[in-house]
Parts: C-alpha cells; sequence; structure tokens
C-alpha cells in the first residue's frame, strides 16, 4: 500500500512537473509569437514613414531621380527619411540637366562627397515652413525673407506674381515649380534650378 502510495505521489509531481514546463513553454512561445508581431509592426510602422517622408516621396517622383541618385551617394537619404521637421528646396532632374557639362557626374563621385553633402545640405532648411509661412513671412520681411540652411548658409525667398522665387547667395535665382509637397518629416518645394552657396 505505501509503496502504492509513494509511486502516484512521485507519479503526482511527475505530473505537476510535466504541466509546470508545458505550461512555460506555452508562455515563451506566447511571448516570441509577441515579440515577433511587436517587431513587425514596427518594421511596417519605419515602411510606412519612410514612405511618407522626404526621402520616400522624392523616390516615388521620377522627376527627382537625379536628386535621389545624389542624396544615396552623399548618405544624407537616410537624414531625410527619419522622423525630423525639414523644409527641403528639392531640384527636379531638369535643374541637374542645366548645369555645365560633367558637374552631376563630378558630384556623384565618391572622392566628392563632402561637396556634394554641402550641395544639397544648401537646399534643406530646419522646420516645416508651409507655403503660407513663407508667403506671410516674405510679406512682414517687406518682399524678401532671409533664412538659414542646415549648410549654415542664407536663401532668401520672394515672390515674382503667384510665384515663389529663391535666391541663393551667388544671386543666382530659381522658380518653385511645385510647392507643400507634405511629408512625414517635413515639405518639399521642387524647384527648376540647383542653389549653389557663393564660394
Amino acid at each position: 500500500m505505501l509503496f502504492v502510495a509513494i509511486t502516484a505521489c512521485n507519479d503526482g509531481k511527475k505530473e505537476a512537473e510535466r504541466m509546470k514546463m508545458e505550461a512555460e513553454k506555452m508562455e515563451i512561445e506566447a511571448k516570441e509569437q509577441k515579440d515577433l508581431e511587436m517587431k513587425k509592426l514596427e518594421e511596417e510602422k519605419k515602411a510606412m514613414e519612410m514612405k511618407n517622408s522626404i526621402a520616400g516621396k522624392a523616390m516615388a517622383n521620377e522627376d527627382l531621380s537625379t536628386l535621389v541618385a545624389a542624396l544615396k551617394a552623399a548618405d544624407l537619404a537616410n537624414m531625410l527619411s527619419e522622423p525630423g521637421d525639414y523644409t527641403v528646396f528639392a531640384p527636379s532632374n531638369n535643374a541637374f540637366e542645366k548645369l555645365p557639362k560633367g558637374t552631376v557626374d563630378n558630384l556623384l563621385n565618391p572622392d566628392n562627397k563632402e561637396t556634394l553633402q554641402n550641395v544639397l545640405q544648401y537646399h534643406v532648411v530646419s522646420g516645416k515652413i508651409t507655403s503660407d509661412e513663407l508667403m506671410a513671412a516674405i510679406k512682414g520681411a517687406k518682399g524678401k525673407y532671409t533664412f538659414k540652411t542646415v549648410a549654415g548658409e542664407e536663401l532668401t525667398a520672394m515672390m515674382d506674381g503667384d510665384q515663389f522665387v529663391i535666391k541663393d547667395s551667388r544671386g543666382e535665382k530659381s522658380q518653385v515649380v511645385q510647392g507643400n509637397v507634405d511629408a512625414s518629416n517635413g515639405i518639399v518645394y521642387i524647384i527648376n534650378d540647383v542653389l549653389m552657396a557663393k564660394k
């Protein structure tokens, strides 16, 4: 009888141990599943943010393919796809084509990465400036609103009729051909000339 009782007791212990291990295993699996789902959600959120970011909007616009290639070559695509607030004056493919022959190829050369970064950062301003705000700033500054780019150089915005015009520090002007392209991390204005800082 005692033997049967001990055996039954041992069996009970084994069963309890087995059930405990089973429960722990299920808990681990559930946690792994939850972690996996969270990771998937994070990745989807990141992909969505990337798609709606300045870099994402540029990649989706065929007219900005040269700019996208330049951003990648300069390692600046990440900056414009991560959360933040920027206003970007994005030169169209046509704007790059107006540059002297060989300029774009020269800029895309890995040896000129720093120069390319400076050129591109001259088109980026910290903070989100909508067209209404830009127009108000121009009016408030008596027709010429000057602001600093992330490169530390200045640009001047003005109006030509109902069109925005951006003047670089060389005095060259570029017209905004499409404005107020809203992105998750800022706003984009497509311009028809590449802006350059005075050397």
